[in-house]
C-alpha cells in the first residue's frame, strides 16, 4: 500500500522531493537546500490536485482543507505527477 515517488534529481541531484502514501494519507517531503519540510495530509481534507508541466517535469500543487498556503513539490517526471494527482483523487473519494 505504501507508494513513493521521487522527483527528478536532474535539477536537484542531492535533495529531490517525495511524495509517499500511506493508509490514511500522503506525506509531501519539500526539500531545499538548507532546510527541508515534510507535511503530512488526510486524503479527506485535500480538496485538489494541480499538475502544472513544463517541458520536461511537473510541479504538483496541493490544495488541504485546513490550510491557507498550498503544497508545491517540484520536478516529477509526467507521468508521476499524473500517477500521484490519480491516486490522491481516487483515494480521497473514499
Amino acid at each position: 500500500m505504501n507508494e513513493r515517488f521521487s522527483a527528478s534529481t536532474l535539477k536537484n541531484p542531492l535533495m529531490p522531493d517525495e511524495v509517499i502514501f500511506s493508509e490514511k494519507g500522503v506525506t509531501f517531503k519539500e526539500r531545499k537546500v538548507l532546510s527541508s519540510t515534510e507535511n503530512f495530509v488526510f486524503y479527506n481534507d485535500i480538496a485538489g490536485v494541480e499538475i502544472d508541466s513544463g517541458m520536461f517535469f511537473s510541479t504538483i500543487r496541493i490544495k488541504a482543507r485546513a490550510r491557507e498556503q498550498e503544497i508545491v513539490i517540484e520536478n516529477f517526471a509526467k507521468s508521476d505527477a499524473r500517477k500521484i494527482k490519480e491516486l490522491i483523487l481516487e483515494r480521497a473519494r473514499h
